[in-house]
């Protein structure tokens, strides 16, 4: 979708939009339409659209109005994007190619302009990729937007939001890809890709360098596949000072079948989507280059395809990971917290960060406390939490703070080694994090992010339709904006 700002929009464009406030008195308009809104219950509240037609000097037009909810509410901004997105949604297959969009009538500031510019573009985005037989009035249509009436200032503020929605894309392609397009290598040739002529520095680990660094416990999970396991890191120094970088950490198991501990086949196709965490630290590392980000931050994911052969890691395995640390695997499915933990210490190894945030789609049971509303967050540090939930409230990916504590330890020790990959069934979400905390050195601030929830929707969203939501990566972009970048 492009986006081009005028303050003479094209006389052929037959679709014309205007972002209305709730209570908003309607002027200018053709009194048939007022008449029509009025009779339609249309009062602008957020989200609310409505439609009619209008003869504009000799020619009909499509009028349409989108309601950006009360002017000084709280959550104004995405009370804005929802106006956007749901003119994408109504319009999007109409065999309308372009809009004009009036901006001039709800007092908008530069941010919230931008902000409905993003809930048109985040809707928009489709995966069409393999349907060769879609039916005509099922494919997109709507290609430009024609922007007229916003505020001075909106053209850089819709620079940042519009590397917000690349990355957000980007996480979208690689969660939607299935297991056969996207693995390890073939994310990292995606990530090469994207990210080439940015200025970022992209590491690429394979299995000898992780082998040799003593990575026993990600290896393992990697072993019964034919697809090589890989170590993803990308660089960017965009401060000037010489701060210590944040570091991000994604969990991405390009599919999961269980492994030996075999995933009843229902439901399985799903499991492409297991490597959200590293699609959301990729889309994230994106957004931040593209945007020349000044703050110093690298986003590492390590990258593996979890499958039954002959080779694969076994029921009462033991695994030395790269910190010593020895795991008695009881459960091959519970592999996610295997994979992170070596990224999470060869990241604290390398790096030295100031602190640290792991994304994981790491357990059901996360699912089952949380359902599909907020990502669960476990956090070491109490200002680290507080950060994340202020930019997950801000950025609409939100986040719910659960417990760590000493006494869930005891439920993850092994009597033949260091530590076991899973507990009982009570509390799967918290013995998964407290596995994890075990690899934090030093008393870095770190938070875990379990999204096992949030990056794929059974339904369609406010900003985005049933598939990948790109969840994580606006939570991890505001909170570089409110708290790296200060």
């Amino acid at each position: 979708m492009q986006f081009h700002f005028t303050a003479a929009p094209p006389a052929d464009v037959r679709l014309t939009a205007r972002v209305v406030n709730q209570g908003a008195v309607l002027t200018g308009l053709d009194q048939a339409l007022v008449e029509g809104a009025a009779a339609a219950r249309f009062t602008g509240r957020a989200g609310q659209t409505f439609e009619g037609f209008a003869s504009v000097n000799g020619a009909l037009r499509r009028i349409a109005l989108a309601g950006a909810g009360e002017l000084d509410a709280a959550e104004r901004r995405h009370h804005c994007e929802r106006a956007g997105a749901a003119l994408t949604a109504k319009y999007l297959v109409s065999g309308e190619s372009a809009m004009v969009l009036d901006l001039a009538h709800a007092g908008l500031s530069p941010e919230d302009a931008a902000a409905v510019l993003l809930g048109l573009r985040l809707r928009g985005w489709r995966h069409d990729t393999y349907r060769t037989r879609l039916a005509a009035d099922k494919r997109p249509s709507l290609a430009t937007i024609h922007v007229t009436g916003a505020p001075a200032g909106t053209e850089a503020a819709w620079e940042r939001e519009a590397a917000l929605a690349r990355g957000v894309e980007f996480t979208r392609g690689l969660v939607t890809e299935p297991a056969n397009i996207i693995y390890p290598a073939s994310f990292v040739a995606a990530c090469e890709e994207a990210f080439a002529g940015t200025g970022a520095e992209l590491t690429v680990l394979g299995e000898a360098e992780m082998a040799a660094l003593g990575m026993g416990a990600l290896l393992g999970v990697g072993q019964g596949s034919a697809r090589e396991s890989k170590l993803l890191a990308v660089r960017w120094n965009g401060s000037t000072a010489s701060d210590k970088p944040t570091v991000f950490v994604g969990k991405g198991v390009t599919f999961d079948t269980g492994g030996i501990s075999l995933k009843p086949p229902p439901g399985m196709e799903d499991m492409k989507w297991d490597m959200g965490g590293a699609g959301a630290v990729a889309g994230a590392m994106l957004t931040l280059v593209t945007r020349r980000a000044k703050a110093n931050v690298i986003g590492v994911m390590g990258l593996v395809e979890n499958m039954p052969d002959g080779l694969a890691q076994r029921p009462g395995d033991i695994v030395t990971t790269m910190s010593g640390q020895t795991v008695e695997v009881l459960n091959t499915d519970a592999e996610g917290r295997l994979v992170l933990c070596d990224a999470l210490h060869w990241a604290q190894e390398q790096y030295d960060p100031v602190r640290i945030v792991d994304l994981a789609t790491l357990t059901g049971a996360m699912i089952i406390s949380l359902g599909y509303e907020y990502g669960g967050m476990f956090a070491n540090d109490d200002t680290l939490a507080a950060q994340l939930t202020a930019a997950g409230l801000a950025s609409g990916d939100k986040l719910w703070r659960m417990p760590l504590g000493a006494s869930y330890d005891k439920l993850i020790d092994s009597p033949v080694a260091d530590i076991k990959n899973v507990g009982p069934r009570e509390a799967g979400s918290i013995t998964a994090a407290q596995f994890l905390q075990r690899f934090i050195r030093n008393g870095t601030p770190w938070a875990h992010l379990d999204i096992a929830g949030m990056v794929w929707a059974q339904k369609p969203g406010h900003t985005w339709d049933k598939g990948a939501t790109g969840y994580g990566v606006r939570l991890l972009d505001r909170f570089v904006r409110d708290v790296v970048e200060g």
